[in-house]
């Protein structure tokens, strides 16, 4: 079979491989032909990729072809003579043309078809392939014939091959079938047996034989020992539950437990630990029932969680299984001796997945696995009888104790009954008594109420005369800040400019006279702001009414506050609705003044984004529910069948809090009032508007949220009621009295600060180049102004305090001082030899008094770096360590005076560096605090140019002296 199946594979195989190469061949030929004819006749290289691919694939049929007819002589011989054909036709025709076409030589072409020399090539190539062929389909059918004729002898053979083996086959599945049937029999007669309940689960199936049927009863035996085991795992778990009945105590039914379970699991040794918590609530697993225990010493009374194999089984919630325990490890003793368990069996008790209980046995030979899947399947079971035993104690517990109770109420019961009678004959006694009580009693209590109610409107009126007095004692604080801020480059820069000695040009002096200009209007919008309150609560505001075109409030908003968004890079948009009225009557001035304070807040707390001014009717609900009317009613202040107008301001700044809005237009307060807030002001700018709003016969209302800005609405009536200004103006009077007592928010109206005089000296980026302190310890200005009064006979030196005891001024009189001076000349140098090159750091906040102190310093020859607030002044003497005096603001953004004043001392600890404080709160104190917060000296605003320069002139000495 094997020879025969190898002819017909190189039948398949090598014949049909034959006549497939053959037959490449030819196709090679042919294509080579058509393309080189495509490309003659239509010039196109595309025709030449068949050429090319057959005239590089021939030749590799040739060869494989060649290769398998190594067997036949003859028919290598006939392919050999085909291949010089094919190599002539190729070189002589094929790729002669070729080059004609692409040189363009069309004569050589004509002359080459004309002698038809490639086609006398091609068609002796052609029959002697085609002969090649017919001779290979003879060989091939002669190899079938031969194939068909061994095939035939193949079959003949495999028919008697398969009758003897038919025959054979039949005589061993007698002999075979025969003990199959025998085993089948037994295993049948086994399993009726079992089912008839006359022998057990112990019965085996022997089988002698070595064949499947002794598979078969290999297989049948260990099913009936895993139904034997089944078996014993029910019938255990049966015995255990019935024990449970009945049993109302945790100890007996733990002791129950392990007795019944220890010599099922062929334990000799065996102990239960319960969960149980202390006051604290530390859970521990306390033993509570054994089995064969040897003194108490054998087995530990508790186990904290992850204690010993105990703790840490709690912990896992998993069974523990040890075999070859060490000898040592405990005995299990008897009548005849001692024996030391060689398996250690531990399980936690689970009751949805909590560990109520651990178990621990100990066996004389390993545990089996009918053992821990008993094990495994009792733990639910014993951890739900845990549970409903102790429930049941607990039940019991309380049951006793309610019947305790129960008995003492009831003697309780009987023994108020007793004194519910004399109570009650006490009762009637009382009863003419208290009706006699009750009418004083009334009297009392009316007259209580009354003086209770008085005690609380004085409480009230205390609480707010207090917090009046505190709101007031701020804002004049801040008051007297904002006012000497200006007026302080306003005395700085005018001493300046009368000392001037021709040595200013006249840029210099146009740009003081600028800063001067810009400061007296700061101070004069301050003064205006405080008239105005102080009219409105005199009742002496005058309202014009006139009429007011509407047209031209756009306008003019964009003239006033264009160049503040472009400054502030912000958008500004004013929006006018179609249904607005062109001209309403109003006082013109006063709305004005109301715009310019709501735009004025809403450009000073935006930082990026834009404002938005809105201009259109408003809802007349939204109108009404602001006045206190109703939308159908005609409102006091609006005359008959008039339109309420609404210009709301909205911002995209910092916003303000929900508890804040309601509090936000009274006086005299602000939300943040410490001397080192971020934004200044005085607080008066939103109280102003409200109270002329009112006085217009409208109302405002504000809508905002922390970070994404703010809408202020302003509603006026398009025409005011005659009647209503009266009225308006008594109200307004009565309301601005309590507001005096309010708070007010940090959104107070203050108008944009002027562009100060740009100098490089003050800008942040230079500030920081060098500066610093290079001295220690410590010189305060309780040590210094009360002390160094340093007098001489000769006047030069003078210590004056002024009549309230703010402060203690040094100052120099250089007019009343003698020109011949040998005790000055010896302790004081020269103004230009003391000043000139001394290195001064300057923390101030406020750009007019930085640009006049700048360039009043600058000019006597000292260095001048500054720092916007004391943060900045800290990082920068964090850096250096080389300055002479540092000048001191008070009230700085970000942090203020004093703070920075004690980082310096303690935690730079720079103590001998000389600080003198600037300050612009004029209060009662301020001295005595900037000295504790660690000032050398103290010298308040608006600046003494002169005083300045004798207090440097005394610590800048000191420093010389000290160096």
């Amino acid at each position: 079979m094997t020879v025969l199946q190898k002819e017909v594979d190189y039948v398949s195989e090598h014949d049909v491989e034959v006549h497939d190469l053959a037959n490449q061949i030819q196709k090679n030929v042919l294509n080579m032909e058509s393309g080189m004819r495509g490309y003659v006749i239509t010039g196109n290289e595309e025709y030449l990729q068949p050429y090319n691919l057959a005239s590089r694939s021939w030749l590799d049929n040739y060869n494989k072809l060649h290769s398998l007819l190594t067997d036949n002589s003859r028919q290598q011989r006939s392919l050999e003579e085909m291949k010089p054909l094919i190599l002539s036709w190729v070189a002589n025709s094929g790729d002669y043309v070729i080059n004609s076409k692409k040189a363009n030589n069309a004569a050589a072409i004509d002359k080459h078809f004309a002698e038809n020399t490639g086609k006398k090539i091609t068609d002796q190539l052609r029959t002697q392939l085609e002969s090649f062929l017919a001779n290979e389909k003879k060989i091939t059918t002669e190899r079938t014939k031969e194939l068909n004729q061994s095939n035939m002898n193949l079959k003949i053979t495999l028919y008697a091959i398969i009758l003897l083996v038919t025959v054979i086959t039949i005589a061993t599945a007698i002999i075979l079938s025969n003990s199959i049937v025998k085993t089948i029999k037994q295993v049948v007669k086994t399993i009726t047996s079992i089912t008839d309940s006359e022998v057990g689960l112990t019965a085996r199936i022997k089988v002698n034989t070595r064949d499947e049927t002794q598979e078969l009863a290999e297989a049948m035996n260990k099913l009936l020992s895993s139904l034997e085991k089944q078996s014993w795992i029910q019938k255990s778990m049966t015995e255990i539950a019935t024990m449970y009945q009945g049993i109302t105590d945790i100890k007996e039914l733990t002791q129950a437990f392990i007795t019944k379970l220890a010599p099922l699991l062929q334990a000799t040794y065996g102990v239960v630990y319960l969960r149980r918590s202390d006051a604290d609530g530390v859970v521990k697993y306390v033993k509570a029932g054994g089995y064969a225990l040897e003194g108490e010493e054998h087995a530990a009374a508790s186990f904290r969680l992850g204690e010993g194999l105990i703790g840490q089984a709690a912990i896992d919630k998993r069974i523990f299984l040890i075999d070859k325990l060490p000898e040592e490890h405990f005995k299990v003793t008897s009548g005849l001796g001692a024996s030391s368990p060689r398996s250690l069996l531990i399980a936690p008790i689970l009751v949805e997945d909590r560990v109520e209980a651990v178990v621990e046995f100990a066996a004389l030979q390993p545990f089996l696995s009918q053992h821990l899947t008993l094990l495994d399947m009792l733990q639910d079971k014993f951890g739900s009888a845990i549970t409903n035993v102790a429930g049941r104690m607990e039940v019991e517990r309380l049951l006793g104790e309610s019947q305790i109770l129960t008995e003492e109420l009831q003697a309780q019961s009987e023994e108020l009954q007793a004194q519910s009678e004399e109570l009650q004959m006490q009762q009637e006694q009382l009863r003419i008594t208290n009706e006699f009580l009750e009418e004083k009693n009334e009297f009392a209590e009316q007259r209580a109420l009354e003086l209770k109610k008085a005690k609380d409107e004085l409480e009230g009126y205390s609480r707010k005369l207090k917090q009046s007095s505190q709101y007031k004692t701020d804002f004049l604080a801040n008051m007297s800040h904002e006012l000497r801020t200006p007026l302080n480059s306003i005395l700085i820069l005018s001493q300046m400019l009368m000392e001037n000695n021709a040595e200013m040009d006249r840029s210099e002096v146009e740009e003081y006279a600028s800063v001067v200009n810009t400061s007296g209007g700061d101070l004069l919008r301050l003064i205006d702001d405080i008239l105005d309150l102080s009219k409105v609560e005199a009742g002496k505001i005058e309202i014009l009414t006139d009429e007011v075109n509407v047209t031209e409030i756009p306008q003019l908003l964009r003239n006033t506050f264009d160049p503040v968004a472009v400054k502030k890079n912000l958008t500004f948009e004013v929006l006018t609705g179609p249904d607005v009225p062109a001209v309403i009557s109003t006082d013109g001035q006063r709305l004005q003044q109301i715009l310019k304070n709501l735009l004025s807040n809403a450009f000073k707390f935006t930082e990026k984004g834009g404002v938005t001014v809105r201009i259109e009717l408003a809802d007349p609900e939204k109108a009404a529910e602001l006045l206190g009317g109703k939308a159908d009613e005609a409102m006091l202040g609006v005359q008959a069948g008039e339109a309420m107008l609404a210009i709301s301001v909205t911002d995209t700044g910092i916003g303000i809090p929900c508890d804040k809005q309601e509090i936000i237009f009274n006086a005299f307060q602000q939300v943040d009032g410490t001397t080192n807030r971020l934004y200044g002001g005085t607080g008066l700018g939103l109280s102003i508007c409200r109270e002329f709003t009112r006085l217009l016969g409208g109302a405002i209302d504000v809508q905002s949220e922390v970070d994404k800005g703010s809408t202020f609405t302003l509603y006026i009536p398009s025409k005011l009621a005659p009647e209503y200004q009266g009225h308006n103006h008594h109200q307004a009077l009565e309301e601005t009295a309590a507001s005096a007592s309010g708070t007010t928010s940090e959104q107070e109206w203050t108008e944009e600060k002027a562009d100060w005089p740009a100098n490089e000296r003050t800008a942040a980026g230079n500030s920081g180049e060098r500066t610093g302190a290079n001295n220690s310890g410590e010189r305060t200005g309780a040590n210094n102004s009360g002390k160094r009064t340093g007098a001489d006979n000769s006047g030069k030196r003078t210590v004056g305090e002024n009549s309230d005891a703010r402060t203690a001024v040094v100052c120099w009189d250089e007019r009343t001082a003698p020109e011949n001076s040998d005790e000055y000349t010896q302790v004081e140098m020269s103004d230009k030899q003391l000043f000139t090159g001394k290195k001064v750091l300057l923390v101030e906040d406020d750009g007019r008094n930085v640009y006049a102190l700048v360039t009043a310093l600058e000019s006597r020859g000292v260095v001048v770096q500054v720092a916007e607030n004391g943060k900045r002044a800290i990082e920068m003497l964090q850096a250096y360590s080389d300055f002479d005096l540092i000048f001191m603001d008070i009230m700085m953004p970000v942090m203020g005076g004093y703070e920075a004043m004690k980082a310096i001392r303690h935690d730079l600890g720079l103590q001998t560096l000389p600080i003198i404080a600037l300050t612009a709160k004029a209060m009662k104190g301020e001295r005595d605090k900037c000295l504790e917060a660690g000032a050398s000296d103290y010298i308040m605003k608006p600046l003494n140019i002169d005083q300045l320069f004798s207090l440097m002139r005394v610590w800048l000495t000191e420093q010389v002296e000290r160096d």
